[in-house]
C-alpha cells in the first residue's frame, strides 16, 4: 500500500499535522539537518536506542535508509516520519509505525525520538497523537503498541498522555545501547478513549 500514492518519489509536502508541527518521510535534502540533529543529541539518545553503527550518521547510511523507507511505506510495512515545527520548519526528531501486521492482527508498533533540545516541550506528545490518527484513520488499523525501558519515565508519561495503557512487562525484550533491556509493554486500541494532555 503507498502512502497516499506514494511510489518512487517522496511528496516534501506535509502529510501529517499536529498542534504546530507537522510530520512528513525524509528526503534527501533532509540529510544536513538529520545528521546535524542526531550528531547533538546523540548523548541523550543513545541510552534508549540500538547501539548505533559507525557509519550511522554518514550520507550513505542515510540513503540507505531512504531506500528502506521506500520500500517499507511501498509494502504497507512501516511508515517512518520527520517531525517539524510548523513555524520555523525546523527539524524536530523522528517517529515511526513500524511492524504492521495485517489479517486478524491489524497493529502496529510504535517508536520516537526527538532531539535533545526539543525534548520536554510536549511536542512529541503531539507527534504521536498524530501518528495514532494516522494509524486508525488512514491505514485502518485497530491496535497500536509501544515499549519503554522501565526507568524512562518521560517515555512512559507520553504514551499515557496519548491514552495507552500499560499491558504487560517482558524481560529483555530488545537489546538498547549494547545490552539486552527489559521493557514495559503499552498498547492503544481503536475504540479507546484519546483525551489528549498537552504537557510536557
Amino acid at each position: 500500500m503507498a502512502l497516499f500514492g506514494l511510489t518512487r518519489t517522496v511528496n516534501p509536502e506535509p502529510l501529517l499535522r499536529g498542534d504546530g508541527l507537522y510530520l512528513r518521510p525524509a528526503t534527501p535534502a533532509d540529510y544536513p539537518s538529520w545528521s546535524q540533529l542526531r550528531t547533538a543529541s546523540r548523548a541523550f539518545l543513545e541510552p534508549w536506542e540500538p547501539t548505533w553503527p559507525d557509519d550511522d550518521l554518514t550520507q550513505a547510511a542515510f540513503r540507505r535508509r531512504l531506500r528502506r523507507q521506500e520500500e517499507d511505506i511501498a509494502r504497507d510495512e512501516a511508515y517512518p516520519f520527520l517531525i517539524f515545527d510548523q513555524t520555523s520548519e525546523q527539524l524536530l526528531g523522528g517517529v515511526t509505525l513500524g511492524g504492521l501486521r495485517r489479517g486478524v492482527s491489524q497493529t502496529g508498533t510504535l517508536g520516537y525520538w526527538m532531539g535533545a533540545a526539543h525534548a520536554g516541550k510536549g511536542r512529541m506528545t503531539r507527534a504521536v497523537a498524530a501518528t495514532v490518527e494516522f494509524a486508525f484513520v488512514r491505514l485502518r488499523l485497530h491496535r497500536v503498541e509501544a515499549a519503554c525501558i522501565p526507568d524512562n519515565a518521560p517515555s512512559i508519561a507520553l504514551l499515557r498522555r496519548n491514552g495507552f495503557e500499560r499491558e504487560g512487562y517482558a524481560r529483555g525484550y530488545l537489546r538498547i545501547d549494547g545490552a539486552w533491556r527489559d521493557h514495559v509493554l503499552f498498547g492503544l486500541l481503536d475504540g479507546d478513549a484519546r483525551t489528549l494532555t498537552t504537557a510536557p
